[in-house]
Protein backbone atom coordinates (compact mmCIF):
# COMPACT_ATOMS: atom_id res chain seq x y z
CA UNK A 1 0.00 0.00 0.00
CA UNK A 2 1.32 3.81 -0.79
CA UNK A 3 2.17 6.03 1.86
CA UNK A 4 0.35 9.23 2.31
CA UNK A 5 1.60 11.92 0.51
CA UNK A 6 3.19 15.12 2.63
CA UNK A 7 5.22 17.72 2.58
CA UNK A 8 8.38 18.65 4.03
CA UNK A 9 8.19 20.77 7.49
CA UNK A 10 7.64 24.59 7.20
CA UNK A 11 6.28 24.36 3.72
CA UNK A 12 2.45 24.95 2.83
CA UNK A 13 0.35 24.30 -0.03
CA UNK A 14 -1.56 27.23 -0.75
CA UNK A 15 -5.24 26.83 -2.49
CA UNK A 16 -6.83 28.93 -4.81
CA UNK A 17 -8.76 31.57 -2.29
CA UNK A 18 -5.10 31.48 -0.71
CA UNK A 19 -3.62 32.33 -3.64
CA UNK A 20 -6.11 35.12 -4.22
CA UNK A 21 -5.43 36.76 -0.84
CA UNK A 22 -1.55 36.54 -1.27
CA UNK A 23 -1.90 37.67 -4.73
CA UNK A 24 -4.21 40.85 -3.57
CA UNK A 25 -1.55 41.47 -0.83
CA UNK A 26 1.87 41.02 -3.34
CA UNK A 27 0.06 43.30 -5.76
CA UNK A 28 -0.77 46.23 -3.44
CA UNK A 29 2.95 45.86 -2.39
CA UNK A 30 4.21 45.62 -5.96
CA UNK A 31 2.20 48.70 -6.74
CA UNK A 32 3.36 50.62 -4.03
CA UNK A 33 6.85 49.90 -4.86
CA UNK A 34 6.57 50.90 -8.78
CA UNK A 35 4.48 54.46 -7.48
CA UNK A 36 7.70 55.35 -5.58
CA UNK A 37 10.03 54.46 -8.20
CA UNK A 38 11.43 51.00 -7.67
CA UNK A 39 12.27 48.79 -10.95
CA UNK A 40 11.75 44.87 -10.19
CA UNK A 41 14.37 42.28 -10.75
CA UNK A 42 14.66 38.47 -10.45
CA UNK A 43 18.13 36.78 -9.66
CA UNK A 44 17.69 33.19 -9.59
CA UNK A 45 16.79 30.84 -6.59
CA UNK A 46 20.22 29.37 -5.48
CA UNK A 47 23.06 30.95 -5.39
CA UNK A 48 27.29 29.87 -5.18
CA UNK A 49 27.68 29.20 -1.34
CA UNK A 50 30.33 31.57 -0.85
CA UNK A 51 27.85 34.11 -2.08
CA UNK A 52 25.78 33.58 1.09
CA UNK A 53 28.22 32.03 3.87
CA UNK A 54 29.61 34.45 6.01
CA UNK A 55 26.96 37.19 5.03
CA UNK A 56 24.66 36.72 7.83
CA UNK A 57 26.78 35.93 11.34
CA UNK A 58 27.18 32.55 12.97
CA UNK A 59 23.73 32.01 13.33
CA UNK A 60 22.77 33.26 10.10
CA UNK A 61 24.72 30.28 8.18
CA UNK A 62 23.78 28.08 10.23
CA UNK A 63 20.26 27.97 9.01
CA UNK A 64 20.51 28.56 5.05
CA UNK A 65 20.02 25.32 2.99
CA UNK A 66 23.01 23.92 1.03
CA UNK A 67 22.18 21.66 -2.13
CA UNK A 68 24.30 18.86 -2.31
CA UNK A 69 26.69 18.43 -5.54
CA UNK A 70 25.22 16.24 -8.59
CA UNK A 71 25.97 13.12 -8.91
CA UNK A 72 28.74 11.68 -6.83
CA UNK A 73 28.64 14.20 -3.99
CA UNK A 74 31.15 12.66 -1.79
CA UNK A 75 33.75 12.19 -5.23
CA UNK A 76 36.01 14.80 -3.90
CA UNK A 77 36.15 13.99 0.00
CA UNK A 78 38.64 11.81 1.31
CA UNK A 79 38.42 9.17 3.83
CA UNK A 80 39.95 10.36 6.94
CA UNK A 81 37.60 13.00 6.28
CA UNK A 82 34.40 11.23 6.09
CA UNK A 83 35.70 9.36 9.49
CA UNK A 84 36.77 12.89 11.32
CA UNK A 85 33.30 13.85 10.64
CA UNK A 86 34.32 17.91 10.50
CA UNK A 87 30.88 19.16 8.96
CA UNK A 88 32.31 22.90 8.17
CA UNK A 89 35.27 21.03 6.19
CA UNK A 90 32.70 18.39 4.42
CA UNK A 91 30.40 21.12 3.28
CA UNK A 92 32.69 23.25 0.94
CA UNK A 93 33.46 19.86 -1.23
CA UNK A 94 29.85 18.34 -1.03
CA UNK A 95 27.83 21.61 -1.40
CA UNK A 96 28.90 24.05 -3.84
CA UNK A 97 25.81 26.01 -4.10
CA UNK A 98 22.85 27.34 -1.36
CA UNK A 99 19.60 28.22 -1.52
CA UNK A 100 18.90 31.89 -0.90
CA UNK A 101 18.50 32.96 3.15
CA UNK A 102 17.35 36.72 2.06
CA UNK A 103 17.09 39.26 -0.98
CA UNK A 104 19.35 41.24 0.09
CA UNK A 105 23.28 39.58 -0.23
CA UNK A 106 21.95 38.32 -4.05
CA UNK A 107 20.86 41.93 -4.99
CA UNK A 108 24.54 42.83 -3.64
CA UNK A 109 26.14 40.35 -6.26
CA UNK A 110 23.93 41.68 -8.57
CA UNK A 111 24.62 45.06 -8.28
CA UNK A 112 28.38 44.19 -8.18
CA UNK A 113 28.07 41.82 -11.13
CA UNK A 114 25.90 44.11 -13.52
CA UNK A 115 27.29 47.67 -12.27
CA UNK A 116 28.16 48.66 -15.89
CA UNK A 117 24.91 48.24 -16.82
CA UNK A 118 22.99 50.10 -13.83
CA UNK A 119 22.17 53.82 -13.11
CA UNK A 120 22.88 54.98 -9.79
CA UNK A 121 21.39 55.57 -7.18
CA UNK A 122 19.71 52.32 -8.19
CA UNK A 123 15.91 51.78 -7.02
CA UNK A 124 15.28 47.72 -6.95
CA UNK A 125 12.67 45.96 -5.92
CA UNK A 126 12.24 41.90 -5.32
CA UNK A 127 8.99 39.56 -4.52
CA UNK A 128 10.75 36.15 -4.70
CA UNK A 129 10.83 33.05 -2.39
CA UNK A 130 13.67 32.66 0.50
CA UNK A 131 14.85 29.53 2.40
CA UNK A 132 16.09 29.05 6.02
CA UNK A 133 16.38 25.86 7.72
CA UNK A 134 14.41 27.30 10.87
CA UNK A 135 12.30 25.66 13.54
CA UNK A 136 8.73 25.88 12.11
CA UNK A 137 6.23 27.92 14.09
CA UNK A 138 3.62 30.50 13.95
CA UNK A 139 4.26 32.21 11.29
CA UNK A 140 7.94 31.21 11.18
CA UNK A 141 7.89 29.05 8.06
CA UNK A 142 11.18 26.99 6.06
CA UNK A 143 10.03 28.45 2.64
CA UNK A 144 8.28 31.81 2.64
CA UNK A 145 8.36 35.27 0.33
CA UNK A 146 10.17 38.03 0.66
CA UNK A 147 8.80 41.43 -0.69
CA UNK A 148 11.98 44.19 -0.78
CA UNK A 149 12.82 47.16 -1.94
CA UNK A 150 16.26 48.76 -1.93
CA UNK A 151 17.92 51.64 -2.86
CA UNK A 152 21.99 51.95 -3.61
CA UNK A 153 24.14 54.21 -4.67
CA UNK A 154 22.89 56.75 -2.21
CA UNK A 155 23.55 57.99 1.68
CA UNK A 156 20.98 60.48 1.27
CA UNK A 157 18.86 60.10 4.32
CA UNK A 158 15.97 61.52 2.74
CA UNK A 159 16.04 57.19 1.59
CA UNK A 160 15.14 56.59 5.16
CA UNK A 161 11.93 59.01 5.39
CA UNK A 162 10.97 57.35 1.92
CA UNK A 163 11.11 53.74 3.12
CA UNK A 164 8.88 54.62 5.90
CA UNK A 165 6.64 56.43 4.43
CA UNK A 166 6.68 53.44 1.70
CA UNK A 167 5.79 50.89 4.36
CA UNK A 168 2.38 53.71 5.96
CA UNK A 169 1.43 53.59 2.07
CA UNK A 170 0.94 49.67 2.23
CA UNK A 171 0.00 49.11 5.82
CA UNK A 172 -2.74 51.93 5.03
CA UNK A 173 -4.04 50.19 1.54
CA UNK A 174 -4.40 46.97 3.07
CA UNK A 175 -6.23 48.29 6.31
CA UNK A 176 -3.82 47.22 8.64
CA UNK A 177 -4.03 50.85 10.84
CA UNK A 178 -2.09 50.98 14.13
CA UNK A 179 1.21 49.18 12.59
CA UNK A 180 4.17 50.36 14.32
CA UNK A 181 7.24 51.00 12.75
CA UNK A 182 10.13 50.56 15.16
CA UNK A 183 13.28 52.66 14.39
CA UNK A 184 16.90 52.66 15.76
CA UNK A 185 20.82 53.36 14.60
CA UNK A 186 23.49 50.60 14.52
CA UNK A 187 26.05 53.47 15.56
CA UNK A 188 23.81 54.04 18.89
CA UNK A 189 24.44 50.31 19.66
CA UNK A 190 28.25 51.06 18.29
CA UNK A 191 28.15 53.76 20.67
CA UNK A 192 26.44 51.75 23.65
CA UNK A 193 28.97 48.80 23.58
CA UNK A 194 31.70 51.22 23.63
CA UNK A 195 30.46 53.07 26.84
CA UNK A 196 29.80 50.06 28.69
CA UNK A 197 33.67 48.90 27.21
CA UNK A 198 32.42 46.12 25.81
CA UNK A 199 33.20 47.23 22.01
CA UNK A 200 34.88 43.85 20.84
CA UNK A 201 31.70 42.26 21.64
CA UNK A 202 29.33 44.51 19.62
CA UNK A 203 28.33 41.28 17.42
CA UNK A 204 27.83 39.21 20.52
CA UNK A 205 25.96 42.43 22.30
CA UNK A 206 23.62 43.11 19.22
CA UNK A 207 22.71 39.26 18.77
CA UNK A 208 21.88 39.29 22.63
CA UNK A 209 19.58 42.42 22.75
CA UNK A 210 17.59 41.58 19.28
CA UNK A 211 16.36 38.72 21.28
CA UNK A 212 14.66 40.94 23.80
CA UNK A 213 11.00 40.31 22.65
CA UNK A 214 11.49 36.54 22.86
CA UNK A 215 13.49 36.10 25.92
CA UNK A 216 12.75 39.26 27.67
CA UNK A 217 15.47 41.32 29.80
CA UNK A 218 16.90 38.75 32.19
CA UNK A 219 17.42 35.99 29.43
CA UNK A 220 19.27 38.70 27.53
CA UNK A 221 21.40 39.88 30.57
CA UNK A 222 21.97 36.14 30.66
CA UNK A 223 23.23 35.24 27.26
CA UNK A 224 25.30 38.69 27.50
CA UNK A 225 26.82 37.18 30.17
CA UNK A 226 27.52 33.95 28.90
CA UNK A 227 29.17 35.75 25.52
CA UNK A 228 31.61 37.63 28.29
CA UNK A 229 30.12 41.11 28.22
CA UNK A 230 30.91 42.15 32.19
CA UNK A 231 28.23 42.45 34.72
CA UNK A 232 29.91 46.01 35.11
CA UNK A 233 28.88 46.91 31.31
CA UNK A 234 25.64 45.22 32.22
CA UNK A 235 24.97 47.58 35.08
CA UNK A 236 25.60 50.67 32.60
CA UNK A 237 23.06 49.53 30.00
CA UNK A 238 20.63 49.36 32.15
CA UNK A 239 18.72 52.24 31.33
CA UNK A 240 18.07 51.27 27.29
CA UNK A 241 15.66 48.79 29.20
CA UNK A 242 13.49 51.68 30.87
CA UNK A 243 13.81 54.14 27.96
CA UNK A 244 10.14 56.00 27.53
CA UNK A 245 8.85 58.44 26.33
CA UNK A 246 8.64 60.37 22.93
CA UNK A 247 11.20 60.12 20.44
CA UNK A 248 12.31 63.76 20.59
CA UNK A 249 12.45 62.79 25.04
CA UNK A 250 14.35 59.43 23.83
CA UNK A 251 16.72 61.08 21.77
CA UNK A 252 17.75 63.67 24.61
CA UNK A 253 17.93 60.74 27.13
CA UNK A 254 20.72 58.84 24.25
CA UNK A 255 22.40 62.44 24.28
CA UNK A 256 22.98 62.20 27.71
CA UNK A 257 24.05 58.57 28.04
CA UNK A 258 26.12 58.83 24.34
CA UNK A 259 27.94 62.15 25.17
CA UNK A 260 31.40 60.43 25.33
CA UNK A 261 31.01 58.43 21.87
CA UNK A 262 31.36 60.51 18.73
CA UNK A 263 29.97 57.63 16.69
CA UNK A 264 27.20 57.63 19.01
CA UNK A 265 25.94 61.26 18.62
CA UNK A 266 26.19 60.80 15.15
CA UNK A 267 23.42 57.80 15.09
CA UNK A 268 21.15 60.78 16.77
CA UNK A 269 22.06 63.43 14.58
CA UNK A 270 20.49 60.53 11.94
CA UNK A 271 17.41 59.76 13.58
CA UNK A 272 16.51 63.34 14.43
CA UNK A 273 16.63 64.20 10.92
CA UNK A 274 14.68 61.01 9.90
CA UNK A 275 12.27 61.47 12.12
CA UNK A 276 11.74 65.05 12.36
CA UNK A 277 11.37 64.64 8.66
CA UNK A 278 9.04 62.09 8.50
CA UNK A 279 6.82 64.02 11.58
CA UNK A 280 6.59 67.14 9.21
CA UNK A 281 5.21 64.72 6.43
CA UNK A 282 2.77 62.98 8.22
CA UNK A 283 1.88 59.34 8.13
CA UNK A 284 -1.64 58.02 7.11
CA UNK A 285 -1.98 55.21 9.54
CA UNK A 286 1.13 53.81 10.81
CA UNK A 287 2.77 54.60 13.75
CA UNK A 288 6.83 55.90 14.36
CA UNK A 289 8.72 54.92 17.54
CA UNK A 290 11.85 54.89 18.15
CA UNK A 291 13.12 51.73 20.26
CA UNK A 292 16.74 51.74 21.54
CA UNK A 293 17.09 48.00 21.97
CA UNK A 294 15.79 47.27 18.42
CA UNK A 295 19.29 45.67 16.97
CA UNK A 296 18.37 43.42 14.00
CA UNK A 297 21.01 40.94 14.41
CA UNK A 298 22.60 41.11 10.70
CA UNK A 299 26.13 42.07 10.56
CA UNK A 300 25.97 44.29 7.49
CA UNK A 301 23.33 46.75 8.84
CA UNK A 302 25.66 50.31 9.77
CA UNK A 303 22.60 52.88 9.98
CA UNK A 304 19.04 52.95 10.51
CA UNK A 305 17.67 50.03 10.83
CA UNK A 306 13.85 48.96 11.17
CA UNK A 307 11.14 46.60 12.17
CA UNK A 308 7.61 47.03 12.11
CA UNK A 309 4.82 45.41 14.40
CA UNK A 310 1.43 44.72 13.27
CA UNK A 311 -1.49 45.93 15.47
CA UNK A 312 -1.32 45.27 18.92
CA UNK A 313 -4.19 43.74 19.18
CA UNK A 314 -2.41 40.78 17.20
CA UNK A 315 0.00 38.82 18.89
CA UNK A 316 2.51 38.06 15.74
CA UNK A 317 6.49 38.41 15.32
CA UNK A 318 7.35 41.07 13.31
CA UNK A 319 6.01 41.91 9.60
CA UNK A 320 8.53 43.83 8.13
CA UNK A 321 12.28 45.50 8.78
CA UNK A 322 15.43 46.05 7.10
CA UNK A 323 17.75 49.13 7.52
CA UNK A 324 21.15 50.91 6.14
CA UNK A 325 24.07 49.02 5.10
CA UNK A 326 27.04 50.91 4.34
CA UNK A 327 29.61 48.63 2.17
CA UNK A 328 27.40 45.53 1.55
CA UNK A 329 28.84 45.60 -2.31
CA UNK A 330 32.12 46.03 -0.39
CA UNK A 331 32.18 41.74 0.31
CA UNK A 332 31.94 41.43 -3.79
CA UNK A 333 34.34 43.88 -4.31
CA UNK A 334 32.47 47.00 -5.09
CA UNK A 335 33.67 49.86 -2.26
CA UNK A 336 31.79 52.49 -1.43
CA UNK A 337 28.36 52.11 -1.99
CA UNK A 338 25.77 52.74 0.34
CA UNK A 339 22.16 51.51 0.17
CA UNK A 340 18.92 51.54 2.32
CA UNK A 341 16.49 48.92 2.29
CA UNK A 342 13.25 47.44 3.95
CA UNK A 343 11.09 44.02 3.39
CA UNK A 344 7.38 43.17 3.87
CA UNK A 345 7.33 39.73 5.11
CA UNK A 346 4.24 38.03 2.87
CA UNK A 347 3.33 35.49 4.93
CA UNK A 348 2.91 37.16 8.46
CA UNK A 349 0.99 40.05 6.86
CA UNK A 350 -1.14 37.31 5.45
CA UNK A 351 -1.52 35.77 8.99
CA UNK A 352 -2.85 39.61 10.53
CA UNK A 353 -5.17 40.39 7.78
CA UNK A 354 -7.08 36.85 8.29
CA UNK A 355 -6.99 37.42 11.99
CA UNK A 356 -8.16 40.84 11.45
CA UNK A 357 -10.95 39.58 8.99
CA UNK A 358 -9.25 42.67 6.34
CA UNK A 359 -9.64 40.47 3.45
CA UNK A 360 -12.12 42.38 1.02
CA UNK A 361 -15.00 39.75 0.16
CA UNK A 362 -14.49 40.05 -3.71
CA UNK A 363 -10.18 38.76 -3.17
CA UNK A 364 -11.56 35.40 -3.45
CA UNK A 365 -14.04 35.40 -6.52
CA UNK A 366 -12.24 34.61 -9.24
CA UNK A 367 -15.06 33.54 -11.86
CA UNK A 368 -17.51 36.73 -12.35
CA UNK A 369 -20.31 33.61 -14.01
CA UNK A 370 -20.89 30.07 -14.70
CA UNK A 371 -23.03 29.69 -17.92
CA UNK A 372 -24.90 26.25 -16.98
CA UNK A 373 -24.87 23.70 -19.67
CA UNK A 374 -27.64 22.14 -21.26
CA UNK A 375 -26.48 20.18 -23.91
CA UNK A 376 -24.31 20.07 -27.39
CA UNK A 377 -25.97 22.78 -29.04
CA UNK A 378 -27.00 24.86 -26.44
CA UNK A 379 -22.96 24.47 -24.99
CA UNK A 380 -22.04 25.80 -28.53
CA UNK A 381 -24.47 29.18 -28.07
CA UNK A 382 -23.06 29.79 -24.42
CA UNK A 383 -19.48 29.33 -25.53
CA UNK A 384 -19.89 31.70 -28.57
CA UNK A 385 -21.00 34.34 -25.93
CA UNK A 386 -18.65 33.40 -23.45
CA UNK A 387 -15.34 34.05 -26.27
CA UNK A 388 -16.89 37.57 -26.44
CA UNK A 389 -17.42 38.48 -22.94
CA UNK A 390 -13.24 37.26 -22.23
CA UNK A 391 -12.42 39.22 -24.89
CA UNK A 392 -14.29 42.52 -23.50
CA UNK A 393 -12.39 41.42 -19.81
CA UNK A 394 -15.10 39.23 -18.13
CA UNK A 395 -14.01 35.96 -16.39
CA UNK A 396 -16.57 33.72 -17.21
CA UNK A 397 -16.69 29.91 -17.51
CA UNK A 398 -19.02 26.80 -18.69
CA UNK A 399 -19.60 23.82 -16.84
CA UNK A 400 -17.96 21.22 -18.80
CA UNK A 401 -20.69 18.72 -18.66
CA UNK A 402 -24.46 18.27 -18.80
CA UNK A 403 -25.60 17.13 -15.83
CA UNK A 404 -28.43 17.60 -13.64
CA UNK A 405 -28.71 21.95 -12.72
CA UNK A 406 -28.47 21.44 -9.16
CA UNK A 407 -25.15 19.55 -9.08
CA UNK A 408 -24.16 22.85 -11.67
CA UNK A 409 -25.51 25.26 -9.17
CA UNK A 410 -24.33 23.62 -6.31
CA UNK A 411 -20.39 24.18 -8.16
CA UNK A 412 -21.22 27.41 -8.04
CA UNK A 413 -21.87 28.03 -5.10
CA UNK A 414 -18.49 26.18 -3.86
CA UNK A 415 -16.50 28.49 -6.29
CA UNK A 416 -18.47 31.27 -5.01
CA UNK A 417 -19.60 32.48 -8.34
CA UNK A 418 -22.08 35.44 -7.95
CA UNK A 419 -23.74 34.49 -10.96
CA UNK A 420 -25.66 31.42 -13.67
CA UNK A 421 -26.10 32.35 -16.75
CA UNK A 422 -29.24 29.82 -18.23
CA UNK A 423 -28.45 29.71 -22.01
CA UNK A 424 -31.54 26.55 -22.08
CA UNK A 425 -33.33 25.90 -25.37
CA UNK A 426 -35.39 28.75 -24.87
CA UNK A 427 -33.03 31.31 -24.28
CA UNK A 428 -30.78 29.94 -27.31
CA UNK A 429 -34.52 30.10 -29.66
CA UNK A 430 -34.84 34.00 -29.25
CA UNK A 431 -31.23 35.04 -28.99
CA UNK A 432 -31.29 35.78 -24.96
CA UNK A 433 -29.83 34.63 -21.99
CA UNK A 434 -30.82 34.34 -18.62
CA UNK A 435 -29.02 35.89 -15.60
CA UNK A 436 -29.72 34.44 -11.99
CA UNK A 437 -27.93 36.18 -8.93
CA UNK A 438 -27.73 32.91 -6.85
CA UNK A 439 -27.39 34.83 -3.48
CA UNK A 440 -30.77 37.14 -3.96
CA UNK A 441 -32.00 34.61 -6.35
CA UNK A 442 -33.48 37.01 -8.64
CA UNK A 443 -33.37 36.31 -12.39
CA UNK A 444 -33.53 38.69 -15.38
CA UNK A 445 -33.84 38.01 -19.25
CA UNK A 446 -31.57 40.22 -21.59
CA UNK A 447 -29.52 40.46 -24.90
CA UNK A 448 -25.78 39.94 -25.24
CA UNK A 449 -25.39 43.51 -25.87
CA UNK A 450 -27.11 43.88 -22.43
CA UNK A 451 -25.39 40.93 -20.75
CA UNK A 452 -21.98 42.54 -21.62
CA UNK A 453 -23.30 45.90 -19.99
CA UNK A 454 -24.15 43.94 -17.09
CA UNK A 455 -20.79 42.28 -16.13
CA UNK A 456 -19.34 45.17 -17.47
CA UNK A 457 -20.77 47.70 -14.77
Amino acid sequence: MASKPSIPKGTRDFSPSEVAKRQYIINCIKTNFERFGYQPIEPPSFENSETLMGKYGEEGDRLIFKILNSGDYLDKVSPDELQNLNSKSLTSKISEKALRYDLTVPFARYVVQHQNEIEFPFKRYQIQPVWRADRPQKGRFREFYQCDADVVGSTSLWQEVELIQLYDAVFNELGLDGVTIKINNRKILSGIASVIGASDKLIDFTVALDKLDKIGEDGVKKEMLEKGISTEALEKVQPLFAFSGTIDQKLEQLSLLLKDSEEGQKGISELRFICDNVSKLGLQSAILDLDVTLARGLNYYTGAIFEVAPPPSVAMGSIGGGGRYDDLTGIFGLKNMSGVGISFGLDRIYLVIEELHLFPKEVAATTKALFLNYGEKEALYALEAINKLRKSGVAVELYPDAVKIGKQLQYADKRMIPFAVIAGETEMNSGQFAVKNLSSGEQIVMDFKELEHFFLA
